[in-house]
């Protein structure tokens, strides 16, 4: 199943994706009540996996022609990040070989763990202000696992069974900022600094998440083009690793790491870092594409 966040008055409803459609849950019950259907993202979360049941069942009673009342077309739809309140946005730096061959960094033993806050937090087609405090905003394009069940030390042979699903995200790197100390939450915890979306994709659709080709562009022009084949420590180890050591939670979210193609892996003098103006999209296989214009900040 693949939903998203719809923002309707500033309140975050649930949508569901079907072909080129989205169902609007809270209005599609206006039409049919029926019991025990989440409404919001966070509903469909901490009701877990039983959601896809719900909700499939209760799709098959309704009409989906585009003339009801509960039916949007994609453009319609103004998108908030698909994950609202995740108690932990937890990332993995230097996770693909070839991204750290191009920044010279050896390749590390152990997953390297950081985190960002939900101030970050934003969506789809949503304006971002480069903050005045930086001149060196990088993007990475990521794919981001949304956890369905607490974990705790759990093996890698039955982690992936806590996973709910997958999204995209841009893991925007201020690298001035993130150098400046040796502990790079600065440059990566500015507002809107992890957009998120447009949808998340149940993991049954997604299947094997080792095998993913994901892409960035800026202004149209291809900047990354990798696949997740290529991560250092696979999506198993990871989420089995982080739960040996503290609690995952439903809606927690965990950023993969990125490839090849960021800008600080260019020449110094071939460095293009994003400036007001720039609209850049990162896409992966099977979940979308998520592209955001970056605006000079006020």
């Amino acid at each position: 199943m693949k939903i998203c966040n719809i923002v309707i008055d500033q309140k975050d409803q649930l949508g569901i994706v079907l072909d080129h459609h989205i169902i609007h849950i809270r209005k599609a019950l206006e039409v049919l009540p029926c019991e025990g259907i989440p409404q919001t993202v966070s509903e469909f979360i901490e009701v877990g996996a039983e959601s896809t049941i719900r909700i499939a069942s209760y799709l098959q009673t309704l009409r989906t022609t585009s003339d009801q009342p509960y039916v949007f077309e994609k453009e319609e739809c103004h998108f908030g990040p698909v994950v609202t309140h995740p108690s932990k946005i937890i990332c993995v730096g230097l996770n693909y070989r070839r991204h750290a061959d191009e920044t010279g960094a050896a390749y590390p033993e152990v997953p390297i763990l950081f985190n960002k806050f939900n101030n970050t937090l934003t969506g789809h087609l949503k304006d971002i202000a480069i903050p005045n405090v930086t001149e060196e905003l990088d993007y990475e394009v990521e794919l981001a696992v949304v956890i369905g069940k607490k974990a705790k030390n759990v093996s890698e042979d039955h982690v992936l069974d806590y996973v709910l699903g997958y999204t995209i995200a841009n893991d925007l790197s201020a690298r001035d900022l993130q150098m400046r100390t040796p502990q790079w939450l600065l440059g990566k915890t500015c507002d809107d600094f992890s957009p998120i979306g447009p949808y998340l994709v149940t993991a049954d659709e997604v299947g094997d998440p080792q095998s993913l080709a994901l892409q960035t562009t800026v202004n149209n022009e291809l900047r990354q083009d990798s696949n997740t084949s290529d991560m250092i420590f696979n999506c198993k180890e990871i989420i089995s690793y982080i739960s040996k050591h503290f609690t995952l939670e439903p809606g927690d979210m965990i950023l993969t790491g990125t490839p090849e193609g960021v800008v600080l892996g260019q020449p110094e003098d071939k460095r293009n870092y994003l400036k007001p103006g720039d609209v850049v999209t990162v896409e992966i296989e099977k979940l979308g594409a998520l592209t955001n214009t970056f605006i000079e900040e006020k």
